[in-house]
């Protein structure tokens, strides 16, 4: 995946979305926003979707960074991270890769922001169990 940062956890999925939580909360990153895009598309479409979420986290140290190297950085903010039954008893796991900030606005500044939450996010799904 050239676009994130991912792993599949052998939880079912509403063990994974809070293990996902805890973890983010581990590396500083607070959730801001919380989508059930199964919900969602069930409302509005009426079409099935396995349980998808996407978290939007936060860590406002490094979003605060983020806007002072760049002001219009808010439009690729929070950190959106998909939580989604894989299976029974398997749950993908998948994050935005921080450096897709410094491409999309090709700001060099924002590098070492992004390299931090690039860490932080690979420090929280790497304390996730392992499949």
């Amino acid at each position: 995946m050239d676009h994130g940062i991912a792993t599949t956890v052998p939880l079912p999925f509403d063990q994974a979305v809070t293990a996902v939580r805890e973890a983010l909360a581990d590396q500083g990153f607070g959730v801001l926003t919380e989508i059930d895009l199964a919900a969602t598309l069930k409302v509005k479409l009426d079409v099935e979707l396995a349980p998808q979420v996407i978290l939007g986290a936060s860590n406002p140290p490094l979003a605060h960074r983020a806007l002072q190297a760049e002001a219009s950085i808010g439009l690729l903010l929070p950190c959106n991270v998909v939580v989604r039954a894989a299976g029974a008893d398997r749950t993908a796991v998948e994050a935005l890769d921080p450096q897709i900030m410094v491409g999309v606005t090709g700001n060099a500044d924002l590098r070492p922001v992004a390299d931090a939450a690039a860490e932080r996010l690979r420090a929280a799904l790497a304390t996730l169990p392992q499949a």
